[in-house]
């Protein structure tokens, strides 16, 4: 089986080789196929948008993905978040000596694919090669740009008590699904990662709701409760969740319980929450329903006078439980 080498990453004849007879073979496009150390790409009037993120999740491979999509999806969501339209991403590749090709080849094909169906080309890049036991396999950055269009008003500054919070779908998925993996746990076939491009529902969401709809984020690492506290404290709101309206696999439950892990703590790969008016919370959920992505989408909580910055939990049995920011990780390098 061929492998990478440190040869491949020394900018000499086996470099070009990988770079032509592999990344060119998957992300081909008149601007990436250039070969210069960045890219020239046109621009429309309005706001730009631009993320960043890296991937080190592992294993690389896991139900329903692996760190390829994680890689494309990923930064397209963040993109998505912020209402813009992807356009472009950068592909920055740390390989480790001895990696099979194989491998990378599996990886690449899915960026390919991923990137084809988000609408988006890869347009440069960079690969490292580093020696064996200083990465794990492979790890990938990119960055990625978007058109922000003119009607789209999304921040913590728009939150106003009273507004609906939306979450897509069920939760833990993704986290589940690579810790199975991990450990070699036989779970149920139906829990896989929930990893999927989430920008033609955001824009379909904007382009009917406009400024009825206030925030979007995808709840990633740290998973639901985090990144409502990451909201709350930023718009120096309240936020009162009802645990019965937050959805769960039964399996993915299951397994939280016999691991003890938090299916609120546990991120998610493929979900977006939003924060509408009220008016207009059950016609998201409806057109969010007609998406596959969206498909499980129901609301479960509220922006709420008093309790600043805090996150409240009303629990089954009637009590309040207050939410905080991830400390410990429960489940590490799930993306």
């Amino acid at each position: 089986m061929e492998r990478i080498r440190l040869v491949h990453g020394n900018g000499g004849k086996f470099s070009h080789e990988l770079v032509d007879k592999y990344i060119v073979k998957y992300f081909s496009n008149p601007i990436l196929n250039e070969l210069h150390d960045g890219a020239v790409f046109p621009v429309t009037n309005g706001r730009m948008a631009m993320s960043t993120d890296s991937y080190v999740v592992t294993p690389h491979i896991f139900p329903g993905g692996n760190i390829g999509k994680l890689a494309v999806c990923g930064t397209v969501n963040d993109l998505a978040m912020m209402g813009a339209i992807p356009q472009y991403l950068s592909c920055g590749l740390i390989l480790e000596e001895g990696l099979p090709i194989p491998t990378l080849e599996v990886v690449l094909q899915t960026m390919s694919d991923m990137a084809q169906q988000a609408g988006v080309s890869i347009i440069t890049g960079d690969t490292k090669v580093v020696e064996k036991g200083s990465v794990d396999g492979i790890y990938i950055n990119t960055a990625g740009v978007g058109i922000v269009p003119d009607y789209v008003q999304l921040g913590t500054p728009y939150i106003e008590s009273g507004m609906k919070v939306i979450v897509s779908g069920t939760l833990g998925d993704h986290a589940i699904a690579v810790m199975g993996t991990r450990y070699g746990l036989d779970l149920p076939d139906t829990i896989q990662t929930d990893c999927a491009p989430l920008h033609t529902m955001s824009h379909a969401l904007l382009e009917t709701f406009g400024k009825n709809i206030a925030f979007f984020r995808d709840p990633t690492r740290g998973g639901l409760a985090t990144t409502l506290q990451e909201i709350a404290n930023s718009a120096q709101k309240g936020i009162r969740l009802q645990e019965s309206a937050i959805p769960v696999r039964e399996e993915v439950q299951a397994v939280c319980q016999v691991l003890g892990y938090d299916p609120l703590y546990l991120a998610n790969e493929g979900k977006m929450i939003a924060i509408v008016r009220a008016d207009v919370a059950d016609d998201v959920v409806q057109m969010m329903r007609t998406f596959t992505e969206g498909c499980d989408a129901v609301i479960i909580g509220d922006i709420v006078n008093g309790n600043a910055g805090k996150v409240g939990l009303q629990t089954a049995v009637g009590g309040i439980r207050l939410l905080d920011m991830l400390g410990e990780d429960q489940v590490p390098r799930i993306c």
